[in-house]
């Protein structure tokens, strides 16, 4: 029974909303976990902590998350705003990561600014070309051997 309900789900969400599903699941709890335990210190996010507490940025991750979650029950197609929403929680990180790096505050922050950028907002940016279905190229020789 488990199998079948994961089958039907996994046919509803394809590909593209299956991937986020599971980034808006993992962006909702980051953001949830600043809100509920935020850490004491955050060394590198001091131009986000300057405006106001993490407390208040876990919204964006939380927020952005729920609507990366909702987009993957949106038909085949109509997926951008989830890809497109998934983006804005990691730049913002890697903006401040990379501010402190520039001011001097934290140089560890352009390694963790890479990082974001690439982990999250480069596999999130290939993930939104990656079609829904695609079929395989026929082989060179399959080819040759019609003509010939």
């Amino acid at each position: 029974m488990p199998c079948r309900a994961a089958r039907r789900l996994y046919k509803t969400l394809g590909r593209r909303g299956t991937f986020l599903l599971i980034l808006g699941t993992g962006k909702t709890c980051w953001g949830v976990s600043f809100l509920v335990d935020p850490p004491p210190e955050a060394p590198g996010l001091e131009l986000l902590t300057d405006l106001c507490s993490l407390r208040h940025w876990s919204w964006l991750w939380i927020v952005c998350g729920l609507i990366t979650f909702t987009s993957a029950f949106l038909p085949i197609g109509r997926d951008k705003l989830g890809f497109s929403t998934a983006l804005i929680p990691p730049t913002v990180w890697a903006i401040a990561y990379t501010y402190a790096v520039l001011t001097g505050e934290y140089s560890r922050g352009g390694f963790v600014a890479i990082w974001y950028l690439t982990s999250h907002c480069g596999v999130i940016m290939w993930a939104a070309t990656v079609p829904e279905y695609s079929v395989p190229r026929a082989p060179r020789s399959a080819r040759r051997g019609k003509g010939a």
